[in-house]
């Protein structure tokens, strides 16, 4: 079997002021990418993560932007293959034309494309690739992102409060000329459905095959995920659709990081030419599991008066018949250009992610759909991927020409992501049912993307957008404008899912002093390189977004030095989001989710709601996170975050259980750290605990003594289970 080889195209790069005028010079390009990479590189714009270095390369949204690749003439012992140029995702509106002949013209980042060059390029000839200027609906100058609203491009970088106004161009996906047999498989894709009780697989083989003959056939088979085969099959190919069914019995099923393994199998699709020898062949990767959103408990009985109206929409995740509370974060792309994400990026992220006892991001909607490597890592990691359509905040138009190429971003988004054990739930978009958004269930937009999920992936949830009825979207600080805390504003929460709620805090003092020249680094101020990194002004909510010095002033008092900013910054996004965390848990089940906003960053910011720090920098607020996010843990309700002497403290005992595994009995000492000096609060002896269920405990009081040291710590030690203790640092109440 003749191996398909990939042809090395060396990319070079212009720009012009239109499709008819060729550009004046050229330059080096780096596909996958961005035209604003490569072109900072030849202006020297080394450091484009720093504010000032943006404006000087901005200009490129507006131009036409060419790329260029010589193909040589075809080689004799190739003469019996095809030349197909491959190219999985060229942003945005673009033509492909070879030797001056227009071939192929695409509106649509996410669709990709193939063209066959076989016939037209005996002989050589350039490759263009020629992209359009960014698209941009009228909008007033303080809402830039509604540019976005007529085109299916992600609207994050036209500006949001933790991303700068720059708005990528390019070839962000792998684009190549590849070699393959005359009789080849375009595509092989195994569809599956599960038995109620998941002991079996019943097996759909789809094969897409170019240039079927008479006695060809197709070979297919199935490995565990410890190499053993499990099923082979044959079948003729008459046609170029290709459908073989079988069944599976006892399939190792997938499951979501935390509550069983992430089993894998190996597809192997061969063409079998009609000498019987193999032809060609395509391998991929398949998990078994169901996933369904269910009611969440109580959820039947809302509203509980007359005039009845519809009941809160589910938000539970069934994965394989069982019920799992959803732990995790908001995904937004790691790099403002995303063309430069590979795996390598992706996995040191995703990594954190796995090991903070998530099992499920919300992809949001003002960003991309991810490359292939980001979907192969969740799979890898058991982490669930909630897939929003790249629809944000804005009123997207019922006019056909935007329907029509909605349709087809979103049909080949779903074709290429369906096959995935880690995609959990689509999405419509963020925040489209909001009055900034204006959107509704009637918007044909959000109707054509539930058709298309319904007609290519019908077994997978469907939301129209986030948040829905019951689930929740904020707070996102620490302490809002009514001096109410997080302590506060959770507890008297009774959301079905937290899919959005944040707490911020300050960069590294490494980061801050690379991004914020000398003269402006201490102490903070508005209008400053501060500003432009989002620490000032940020979210019209709140003025001081998000460093919010107000709030880290409040309990610790104005900051001597740089690092003791920072110190009191993240400690409180740290124990904030424990608290969040945490309180979310305690609400299950009738909350059924907590996934923070956000997870990670596209740029180094000075100060947001962020655990990971850009470009993958773990705040202390992610170790925080982790803790809170185990699957098991004693957990403590405290009403508030600052404490004078002589207050009585009070905090309610649980024991949290996300396991699928029930616990035996135990003990929980609390006790306060204070000075070095232990003093102790209370106990509580628990009783057996069920699997994925909770335990609530009494309520705990103490007399705070003298507080010498500006924090103290309440720590839970579960004895002979350490593994499950849990520490929370509180402030004394400082005198103004």
């Amino acid at each position: 079997m003749q191996q398909r080889d990939r042809l090395q195209l060396e990319w070079k790069l212009g720009f012009s002021g239109g499709l008819c005028e060729r550009p004046r010079e050229w330059v080096r390009a780096a596909v996958p990418g961005a035209v604003q990479a490569d072109y900072a590189a030849k202006a020297d714009i080394a450091e484009l993560f720093r504010a000032e270095s943006l404006p000087r390369i901005q200009w490129a949204e507006d131009r036409h932007w060419w790329y260029a690749a010589a193909l040589g003439p075809a080689r004799p012992e190739d003469h019996d293959r095809r030349r197909v140029f491959v190219a999985k995702g060229v942003d945005y509106h673009f033509q492909i034309r070879f030797n001056g002949r227009m071939l192929h013209d695409q509106e649509g980042m996410f669709a990709p494309t193939e063209l066959d060059l076989t016939d037209l390029a005996r002989d050589g000839g350039e490759l263009l690739v020629v992209i359009r200027p960014i698209p941009k609906a009228p909008a007033p100058a303080d809402r830039l992102k509604i540019q976005a609203s007529r085109s299916v491009k992600p609207a994050v970088g036209y500006g949001w409060d933790f991303h700068p106004r720059l708005v990528p161009l390019g070839i962000w996906d792998d684009a190549y000329v590849e070699l393959r047999p005359a009789f080849h498989l375009c595509d092989a894709e195994l569809r599956y459905q599960l038995s109620d009780d998941c002991g079996e697989a019943r097996l759909t083989l789809e094969a897409c095959v170019a240039a079927g003959a008479p006695g060809r056939r197709l070979q297919w088979s199935l490995r565990d995920s410890g190499g053993r085969e499990v099923l082979s099959r044959s079948c003729a190919v008459a046609d170029p659709t290709v459908r073989d069914s079988a069944a599976l019995a006892g399939p190792e099923l997938w499951w979501p990081n935390g509550q069983g393994p992430q089993s894998l199998y190996t597809l192997t699709a061969t063409l079998i030419g009609a000498d019987g020898r193999p032809v060609d062949q395509l391998s991929s990767r398949v998990g078994f599991r169901r996933v369904r959103l269910v009611m969440n408990a109580g959820a039947w009985d809302e509203p509980r008066t007359f005039p009845k109206s519809r009941s809160r929409p589910p938000m539970t995740l069934e994965i394989n018949g069982r019920r799992i509370f959803a732990k995790g974060s908001n995904w937004v792309p790691p790099d403002m250009l995303y063309g430069r994400l590979n795996r390598e990026v992706y996995a040191k992220h995703l990594g954190l992610a796995r090991d903070a006892h998530f099992n499920i991001l919300r992809v949001w909607g003002g960003g991309i759909v991810n490359k292939e490597s980001f979907f192969e890592l969740c799979d890898e990691l058991g982490l669930m991927v909630w897939q929003e359509f790249p629809l944000a905040c804005n009123d997207y138009p019922d006019d056909p020409r935007y329907l029509s190429v909605l349709d087809a971003e979103s049909r080949a988004i779903v074709r290429r992501v369906r096959r995935h054990p880690c995609l959990a739930l689509w999405c419509g978009g963020n925040e489209l049912f909001n009055a900034w958004s204006g959107m509704t269930d009637q918007s044909k937009a959000l109707r054509l993307l539930n058709g298309n999920c319904l007609d290519l992936d019908g077994d997978t949830p469907f939301l129209a957008t986030s948040p829905v009825g019951g689930v929740g979207h904020g707070d996102y600080r620490f302490r809002d404008e009514k001096g109410r805390e997080v302590f506060q504003i959770f507890a008297a929460a009774s959301a079905t899912a937290y899919c959005e709620f944040g707490c911020p805090g300050p960069a590294s003092a490494e980061t801050l002093r690379k991004i914020i020249p000398p003269q402006e680094l201490f102490p903070p101020r508005p209008g400053t390189a501060w500003q432009s990194h989002g620490a000032f002004g940020a979210w019209p909510v709140e003025p001081s977004s998000w460093l919010c010095l107000g709030t880290i002033e409040h309990y610790f008092g104005p900051s001597q030095t740089l690092e003791e900013l920072v110190f009191h910054g993240q400690l409180l996004q740290a124990e904030g989001y424990k608290c969040l965390f945490e309180e979310a848990r305690r609400q299950k089940p009738r909350a059924a989710m907590a996934l923070n906003w956000c997870f990670n960053e596209p740029w180094p910011c000075a100060a947001n709601n962020s655990l990971i720090g850009w470009p993958c920098r773990p705040k202390a607020a992610y170790e925080a996170v982790k803790a809170a996010c185990r699957p098991v843990l004693a957990s403590a309700r405290v009403p508030k975050f600052a404490w004078s002497p002589g207050e009585r403290l009070t905090c309610q005992l649980y024991l949290l259980n996300d396991s699928p595994d029930p616990l035996p009995a135990g003990r929980i000492d609390a006790v306060m750290r204070i000075a070095g000096r232990d003093f102790p609060v209370g106990c509580w002896e628990f009783g057996e605990v069920p699997a994925n269920e909770n335990l609530t405990g009494p309520i705990l009081f103490c007399l705070l003594p003298e507080l010498p040291s500006p924090t103290f710590d309440l720590e839970l030690r579960v004895t002979s289970r350490p593994g499950f203790n849990s520490t929370y640092t509180f402030c004394r109440l400082r005198q103004e």
